[in-house]
């Protein structure tokens, strides 16, 4: 039986931090494992439940003389498996921006 997804995944090992609302402060750094234009899923240390809110920025890899270019996503936690450290967690990726480190 195959999967059938919505939003095409691609396999991307790229930093990720989780920040407070507003941007205001680092709360998490962890990695992303795979991602698409409706979600995320990555792997951090700290724990989330499911059902929480999340304001995540993914670092875009650099080219060149560009210091690169971050994307600013809001969404939701929708699984957190906590079966080892560090986590892994699947979010959904509702309103997206990019910004220029």
């Amino acid at each position: 039986m195959s999967e059938q997804r919505r939003n095409q995944r691609f396999e991307l090992k790229l930093p990720i931090e989780l920040v407070r609302a507003g941007g205001e402060g680092v709360l998490q750094v962890g990695e992303t494992r795979n991602l698409s234009s409706g979600g995320v899923l990555f792997m951090s240390e700290g724990k989330l439940q499911k059902g929480d809110p999340i304001e995540y920025l993914v670092t875009l890899p650099s080219t060149g003389a560009d210091p690169g270019l971050r994307l600013r996503c809001m969404g939701k936690v929708v699984r957190v498996e906590n079966r080892s450290e560090p986590f892994s967690i699947a979010a959904t990726l509702e309103r997206h921006e990019f910004v220029r480190r």
